[in-house]
């Protein structure tokens, strides 16, 4: 199973389908379309962050979820947390607040971007190109971006926290995870996993 139904199946595409005004087939193609830069976004966010020893500004906007103002990683006395038992309740808190049928708060999802990739125009660009190989608006697809963010942000910590619980990819093995550090661990090993599934999803189009 590849993120993409992961997604529908937790019920994430059809919470944006409602949100965005949208059907779901066409929620569909913009998050499958999407998911490759977020993830890849991330990817360089994690490995930058690794070497230096912890998670750096995402780290700050996942502990800004839990409130009072602290990083995730000084919540739980370092960044190793995220990987357990802190970073399942930031991912159960960033899905429960994709998929409640109040509106997402997008503040968090647009600060999530901000450290993938680094600026807004990033995120105009990746919208634009995507709408137009889709034929999406683009204005749809910004709306998008950071729903989609936190969805897989919050499965990522979730499965940081059980990966036994995870579905596998079903073709194209995760890359190999990157060498342990200080704030790497089985965080890293979920992204190489979400990057796999990815992978995985893109083959079979």
């Amino acid at each position: 199973m590849n993120l993409s139904q992961v997604l529908q199946q937790s019920g994430v595409i059809e919470s944006m389908a409602r949100e965005l005004g949208i059907d779901e087939q066409t929620a569909r193609v913009g998050a499958g379309a999407l998911l490759p830069a977020i993830v890849a976004g991330m990817g360089r966010q994690t490995t930058s962050a690794a070497g230096s020893g912890g998670l750096g500004g995402l780290a700050d906007v996942l502990g800004s979820v839990l409130g009072g103002g602290q990083s995730a990683g000084a919540a739980s006395g370092g960044t190793g947390g995220l990987s357990g038992g802190l970073g399942g309740a930031l991912g159960s808190i960033l899905l429960d607040q994709v998929l409640h049928r109040d509106p997402t708060p997008v503040e968090t999802g647009n600060d999530i971007l901000g450290q993938i990739f680094g600026s807004r125009e990033v995120s105009r660009g990746v919208a634009e190109e995507v709408a137009g190989s889709t034929g999406i608006s683009s204005d749809i697809l910004k709306r998008m971006l950071p729903i989609l963010a936190m969805a897989v942000v919050g499965y990522m910590m979730n499965r940081g926290q059980a990966p036994a619980a995870a579905p596998a990819p079903e073709a194209a093995p995760a890359p190999a995870p990157a060498p342990a550090s200080a704030g790497g661990g089985v965080l890293n090993d979920a992204l190489g996993a979400i990057l796999g599934q990815v992978v995985a999803g893109l083959g079979r189009r």
